[in-house]
């Protein structure tokens, strides 16, 4: 089951769903976060200026949630969206895929006008 934690005072059906944390890509940070021994770990997205096309992603394991996080949570496993970043990824998808040229973590993202041959670095 999918949920999306929002601060209180936004009303979520109002609002456009912040981004998908497909099952795939939960299943990855749930078997990382094993490996990594601490059950409290949540994947945090963010959004930094920089790359090749002036924005890029970033991910890391966090055990704390700002009070102004958004929480999404697939089966059990949160990613967690600081609230800059949350202007970048309305409507986004997290993927994980695995295929002949590796596995990676995949951001399909309709604010993105262009990105770059690197799969990290997008502008708006």
């Amino acid at each position: 089951m999918d949920a999306i934690a929002l601060n209180p005072t936004v009303d979520p059906i109002a609002m456009p769903a912040l981004l998908e944390f497909t099952s795939r890509a939960a299943a990855k940070v749930a078997s990382l976060i094993e490996e990594e021994g601490n059950p409290a770990l949540k994947l945090r997205l963010y959004v930094t200026g920089g790359g090749c096309s002036g924005f890029q992603y970033g991910f890391a394991f966090d055990d704390q949630i700002a009070e102004d996080d958004t929480t999404v949570v697939t089966e059990g496993v949160a990613l967690v969206v600081d609230a800059m970043s949350q202007q970048y990824l309305l409507g986004a998808q997290v993927d994980y895929e695995e295929g002949l040229e590796g596995s990676r973590f995949v951001i399909h993202n309709p604010n993105a006008q262009s990105t770059c041959g690197c799969g990290s670095s997008f502008s708006v």
